[in-house]
């Protein structure tokens, strides 16, 4: 048999049928979804964070310290080349600011929801046997008779 003859059976049409499929299996899974969301909500949150830094915070900070520009005019100046430090001030502030808030949200609320969470399932208790678990614990205590 050439090698024209081996492929003959094969449908391109129903292997890129198959492969849509997948990626439609894959793409819309719960988890996909919610990370999608959580990395939009995410972003969203980010430029937040930036706009309270740079249009609340550091022209605070810049009203107690001393200069004319406030922290967008803190540069050091060596042979005439600037160096915007306060603008690195500015982003280092951002950054602790998203840090925190999602070490907050994380760490203690996220962890807070975990632990009511076990707490009610403790004090819940295990949840009723189904029929067939109560007949399965019978068969098992059977056997054991038997055994013994």
């Amino acid at each position: 048999m050439s090698a024209f003859g081996k492929l003959a059976h094969v449908n391109p049409a129903k292997g890129a049928l198959t492969l849509i499929d997948e990626f439609k299996r894959f793409a819309f899974k719960g988890n996909v979804i919610d990370l999608a969301i959580g990395v939009i909500i995410g972003a969203a949150f980010g430029k937040i964070v930036d706009s309270l830094v740079k249009h609340i915070i550091m022209p605070a900070v810049s009203l107690i310290l001393p200069g004319e520009q406030g922290y967008l005019g803190w540069k050091l100046v060596f042979n005439a080349k600037e160096i915007p430090y306060g603008l690195f001030i500015g982003e280092v502030v951002n950054f602790l600011l998203v840090a925190a808030a999602l070490f907050l949200f994380v760490v203690k609320f996220l962890g807070w929801v975990m632990r009511s969470r076990k707490q009610e399932e403790v004090v819940a208790g295990p949840p009723p046997l189904t029929k067939d678990q109560e007949l399965l614990t019978e068969i098992r205590d059977l056997l054991n008779k038997r055994a013994a």
